[in-house]
C-alpha cells in the first residue's frame, strides 16, 4: 500500500489510537465482520473507493449497510474508512483489516493491568506473548503438512478449520486466538501463515511503543538514568524499557526515540537546527 493510501491508513490508525486504551475484541471482530461484508462484494468495493464519489456519499453507503448491525464505535471507524481516498479497491480492505488486526493486539496490550497502570508488565510483555503464540502456531502449522492441508481444504467448513487451528495452539492468549481464526477462516488470498506473521509483525510494532531507545554522548550515572527513565514514564504515561546507548557524535544532550516519536536535544541536532535557520 502506498501514496494516497498508505496516507488514508495512517490517519485512520492515528484516529483509532484514542479508543484503543479501551478497546474490545467484540469491536474487532465487528470490524473483520465488515472486511467480510467489502471482500464479498467487487461492486461495493468499487463504490466505495470510487474517486468520483463525494466522502460524504461513500460514508452513506456503507453507513446503510452497517448501521443498526455493529455498534456505534465500528461504525464510526467504518465511515470514516469509506470516507478516505483509496488508490486500489483492494486498499479499503487491507486498511480493515489492519485497524481490526490492531484492536485485537491493543486489547491484549492492555489485558494484564488496569487501564492508567504504568508497569511494563501490562503492556510489553502481553505483546510478547501474543507475537510468541502466533509465532507458535505458524510453526506447528509448517512442521505439519497433514495440518496445511486440513487447513486449506476447500470442502472443510470455516468453522472446522478454525477449530483444528485453535486445536494447535491451545495455551495460546485470547487475542491470538482470535487473530489466528481470523486468518484460518478470511485468509484473502494470502497464505495463511503469512497472514499470522502480518499479524505477528503489527503486535511487534505495538511493543515500540514500550520502549525508549535513548542515545547520550557519554555514559549516565545510576542517579541521572534514574532521574530520564522517571521522566520519560511521566512524560509517556507508561513505566517504558529504557535502553541506552553512548554516541560520543552526539557531544553533549540526548536523543530520545520511542516508536516513531524522536526527541532531540542533543548539541549535533541544535547545531543544525541553527545552520538551517541561517541558511533560511
Amino acid at each position: 500500500m502506498a501514496g494516497v493510501s498508505s496516507e488514508s491508513l495512517t490517519a485512520a490508525l492515528s484516529d483509532l489510537e484514542a479508543q484503543l486504551p479501551f478497546a474490545s475484541l467484540s469491536l474487532a471482530q465487528e470490524l473483520f465482520g465488515v472486511l467480510t461484508l467489502v471482500d464479498s462484494s467487487a461492486g461495493l468495493r468499487r463504490a466505495l473507493t470510487d474517486p468520483s464519489r463525494t466522502a460524504a456519499e461513500k460514508s452513506a453507503l456503507v453507513g446503510s449497510l452497517v448501521n443498526g448491525k455493529v455498534s456505534a464505535a465500528a461504525g464510526t471507524i467504518v465511515g470514516k474508512l469509506a470516507a478516505s481516498r483509496w488508490a486500489d479497491a483492494r486498499d479499503l480492505g487491507d486498511a480493515l483489516e489492519t485497524l481490526a488486526a490492531t484492536v485485537v493486539i491493543a486489547v491484549a496490550e492492555n489485558r494484564t493491568g488496569s487501564l492508567d497502570s504504568r508497569t511494563a508488565a501490562s503492556g510489553i510483555t502481553s505483546l510478547e506473548h501474543l507475537e510468541n503464540d502466533l509465532f507458535a502456531f505458524n510453526r506447528t502449522v509448517s512442521a505439519n503438512h497433514d495440518v496445511q492441508r486440513a487447513l486449506t481444504a476447500p470442502q472443510a467448513t470455516e468453522a472446522a478449520k478454525t477449530a483444528l487451528a485453535l486445536k494447535m495452539v491451545p495455551s495460546a492468549c485470547e487475542e491470538a486466538k482470535a487473530l489466528i481464526g481470523q486468518a484460518v477462516s478470511h485468509p484473502r488470498g494470502l497464505k495463511l501463515t503469512n497472514l499470522v506473521e502480518k499479524f505477528a509483525t503489527l503486535a511487534a510494532a505495538r511493543q515500540q511503543r514500550w520502549i525508549a531507545q535513548v542515545s547520550v554522548s557519554r555514559e549516565l550515572a545510576p542517579a541521572q538514568a534514574e532521574r530520564l527513565a522517571r521522566g520519560l514514564n511521566n512524560l509517556y504515561g507508561r513505566e517504558l524499557k529504557v535502553n541506552t546507548i553512548v554516541d560520543p557524535t552526539l557531544i553533549g544532550g540526548v536523543r530520545v526515540r520511542v516508536g516513531d516519536e524522536v526527541v532531540d536535544a542533543s548539541v549535533i541536532s541544535r547545531l543544525g537546527e541553527l545552520r538551517r535557520q541561517l541558511a533560511g
